[in-house]
């Protein structure tokens, strides 16, 4: 009886999971098409043959559709350096998480890319999110320095991360091209971080500006 009941839940999680996939597909398509602000739930609702109710269920809002794809990523991370092994520093965490997710932009995310670019809603949506992730380092950077969360230098570093990822990204798509590696992209974050790493021992020795 209960590996029935399990079989049940199984399949109507693949059905969600499923119903969620055809609203993102067709969501990106219309706003592809249309534009984003010109598409509205109801389009959503009628190309991915559910009601607008039920997109509202998964989704609270357009926005959400758009980065449905990048929310459980940054999850994952905000959860990886929030529950981190005492040995293991932010600059680990943030190798072995970028490590994980590095690969060429696919078309799905380069239309998201575009449609943030092109729409004051969305960029405002998407600080918000890097500022929870900033957020979220400069905690961690702090426990490694044994600084409190507020102190220059874990706001700092955290602000430099922020920047360095922003470009080891750009640098990894102009010089190796939108085909490159999983191991080619890795090379460029890793510079970066190693970046990190030798500020962050540098400073580490000296009394933190409070």
């Amino acid at each position: 009886m209960l590996s029935f009941a399990l079989m049940v839940d199984g399949l109507r999680e693949r059905k969600k999971q499923r119903t969620r996939e055809t609203i993102v597909t067709v969501a990106l398509e219309l706003f592809a098409e249309r534009g984003y602000q010109q598409t509205t739930v109801a389009e959503i609702a009628e190309a991915a043959e559910v009601s607008k109710g039920t997109v509202f269920a998964y989704f609270p809002s357009k926005e959400d559709i758009v980065f449905a794809d990048t929310a459980p990523v940054c999850e994952d991370l905000l959860r990886q350096l929030r529950d981190r092994e005492p040995d293991r520093s932010a600059p680990d965490v943030l190798r072995s998480f970028m490590g994980e997710h590095a690969s060429a932009p696919d078309a799905r995310r380069l239309l998201r890319e575009r449609l943030i670019a092109g729409d004051a809603q969305l960029r405002s949506h998407y600080r918000a999110r890097l500022a929870e992730i900033e957020d979220a380092i400069t905690a961690a950077i702090a426990e490694d320095l044994g600084d409190a969360p507020d102190a220059l230098r874990p706001r700092l570093a955290a602000s430099a991360v922020m920047a360095g990822l922003s470009v080891a990204k750009e640098h990894a798509r102009r010089v190796r091209g939108r085909s490159a590696s999983r191991e080619e992209a890795e090379a460029v974050l890793d510079e970066a971080l190693a970046f990190l790493e030798g500020g962050l021992a540098a400073v580490a020795g000296r009394p933190g500006a409070r």
